[in-house]
């Protein structure tokens, strides 16, 4: 009688966790597919602005293309494998699938970072003080953002080839392997001395961007808190003070680096946990795979709210049929 009981229980409690692990992959499947749907979106107008409406391009619509483009790539190679292991299934993706799908994913967020910093860097300089220190810097700061993003893409692609080298398909998901392991790969040989190396150069490219982040935002917000006195004080009852498309563009700007910030470091220690206690834990990883696609979700949704040119589009759209017979 005791061991029908606990057979019933353990059938009972994989069926449990049978059905969380569906809900969870339900639950990635709308985020991917809502933040990919979102970022193509964004991607879209910023290429038909591009080429087709260039007298309607903005300046830092070409950071915008590349972070939104990133997001898209991140959401796809990452959220797509966690969805398939959610519904238990297990696709043989074979060495060079493993490799492509992790390669993809570490470089988009890398550029992610990248390009999320930069724009915060270019609305600081977009907004600062007028002065011969600036004067050169906002000049020139608009060409020098593509040989920039495409120097940091070509970095990206040469510190995460080492993907490319030591990652293989996980063929025994419960063989528990030294280092860097997912759902479908693994590292072939581990080297203390390489992983340390490795681990270094993505520290400190990491530090670096999010030092600069900080440093921009904590200048933003010096600056619209002094002009939010500035207001105050020359505020007029008849005339009331409206925000400048650039203090906008700044608030928007100030909200997607905090999200990024938050979202980056609880994704970062959830990745160390496991390896500090040396212990797998599948569930855990699922829940970080899921705040790791938060930013890239989130982030298009908040760019459009300082984003009119989607209005004026389905207006002109509108107006289009309206003299189409």
């Amino acid at each position: 009688m005791d061991v029908l009981s606990l057979a019933g229980r353990s059938k009972r409690d994989r069926h449990s966790v049978m059905s969380r692990d569906t809900l969870f992959g339900i639950l990635l499947a709308i985020q991917t597919g809502t933040g990919f749907l979102g970022n193509s979106l964004l991607f879209a107008l910023y290429m038909h602005t591009f080429f087709s409406l260039p007298h309607k391009k903005k300046p830092a619509d070409g950071i915008l293309a590349h972070l939104t483009l990133a997001n898209a790539l991140t959401l796809l190679f990452r959220g797509v494998p966690s969805i398939i292991s959610s519904f238990g299934m297990s696709p043989e993706l074979g060495d060079t699938g493993c490799k492509l799908v992790l390669y993809t994913h570490r470089v988009t967020r890398s550029i992610t970072l990248y390009t999320t910093s930069l724009q915060s860097m270019f609305q600081a300089v977009t907004i600062a003080v007028h002065g011969r220190k600036w004067a050169w810097l906002k000049n020139n700061i608009s060409t020098l953002i593509q040989p920039s993003i495409f120097s940091c893409w070509v970095i990206s692609m040469v510190i995460y080839s080492q993907v490319i080298l030591r990652v293989v398909a996980n063929r025994n998901t419960t063989d528990v392997t030294s280092g860097y392991y997912g759902f479908f790969w693994k590292v072939t040989t581990y080297d203390h001395q390489g992983a340390v190396t490795f681990l270094s150069t993505v520290l400190i490219q990491d530090v670096l961007f999010l030092s600069l982040m900080t440093c921009s935002s904590v200048y933003m917000v010096t600056v619209l808190s002094r002009h939010h006195r500035v207001a105050r004080l020359v505020r007029s009852s008849v005339h009331p003070s409206r925000s400048s498309p650039e203090h906008r563009a700044t608030h928007v700007i100030l909200i997607m680096v905090f999200c990024f910030i938050f979202f980056y470091s609880t994704n970062s220690f959830l990745t160390v946990y496991p390896h500090l206690r040396n212990k797998r834990n599948w569930q855990l990883q699922s829940m970080n795979n899921f705040i790791s696609s938060c930013y890239p979700t989130i982030c298009p949704f908040v760019l459009m709210k300082n984003e009119n040119r989607i209005s004026r589009m389905n207006i002109m759209n509108r107006r289009s049929k309206t003299f189409i017979p």
